[in-house]
């Protein structure tokens, strides 16, 4: 069989390996899942910034096409600015003249108020996947048993990251299925960009900073923007420390991670 089948195989199966592993709180009941919702979220907030900060970030700066520091760290910069505009976009598109709620969207059939974070983060993580998808590719070109070993390093890495968006989603408004679906298709961008830098590996290597960039930003700006502020709600010493403790082990996990993966 020809290499591209192989890498397309291995970058369906490390996406899918990775959303399914994180879609395992589906198994809880609800009342359980709403007791856990709060912690959940502290611990996404430590895989989003640990993602961005421990893995996006050093490997766009690290990137033999960079050769200004500078370029990187402004990507990152109109990045969220350009998430934030965005955010503002579909709250306008989605407000309704009579009300407006300020973070939430209205459901085409009426549910659940989708807040904006939940389509910011399947923009995101579709950014990353791309470039894990490139990652792949470039293993696969090297060497095939790399290629193998990339991929599983990739989709361990992975599972703590898709944990943290897909509480995201669920915070978000979404129902678990439709999380559970929203994650699947942005794994799918992974078989995109796998199959782009076969074709087009010397220019992909050049723009792979630059996503990684952007996907950073929007990590950074969901993190800060739209999640940290609902754990203010609860500023008692306790819940502080444990909020607090939480994200460490969200950093912690993709930090371990990203450490298997080297």
């Amino acid at each position: 069989m020809s290499l591209l089948f192989w890498i397309i195989v291995f970058s369906l199966l490390g996406g899918a390996f990775s959303v399914l592993m994180a879609a395992l709180v589906l198994l809880f009941p609800r009342h359980v899942h709403a007791r856990m919702l709060p912690p959940m979220l502290s611990f996404a907030i430590g895989t989003l910034l640990g993602g961005a900060f421990l893995a996006l970030i050093p490997h766009a700066l690290q990137s033999p096409a960079v050769h200004d520091f500078h370029d990187v760290t402004f990507t990152i910069l109109l990045g969220i600015l350009a998430f934030f505009l965005l955010e503002k976009m579909v709250l306008w598109r989605h407000c309704h003249i009579e009300h407006c709620d300020a973070h939430g969207v209205e459901h085409a059939h009426g549910d659940r108020p989708i807040d904006a974070s939940g389509i910011l983060i399947i923009i995101g993580d579709g950014l990353h996947n791309f470039v894990d998808g490139v990652l792949i590719t470039a293993a696969f070109l090297s060497d095939f048993h790399l290629g193998i070993i990339t991929s599983i390093a990739i989709a361990a890495h992975e599972v703590p990251q898709e944990v943290g968006d897909f509480i995201v989603l669920l915070q978000s408004g979404m129902r678990r299925l439709q999380a559970l679906w929203w994650n699947l298709v942005s794994s799918f961008t992974s078989v995109l960009g796998a199959v782009l830098a076969y074709f087009t590996l010397s220019a992909a290597d050049r723009i792979v900073p630059y996503v990684l960039a952007v996907a950073a930003a929007s990590f950074i700006y969901i993190a800060v923007a739209d999640l940290i502020p609902g754990l203010h709600k609860s500023p008692q010493p306790r819940a502080t420390a444990q909020q607090l403790l939480l994200i460490s082990c969200g950093v912690l996990l993709v930090f371990v991670g990203h450490l298997a993966a080297h």
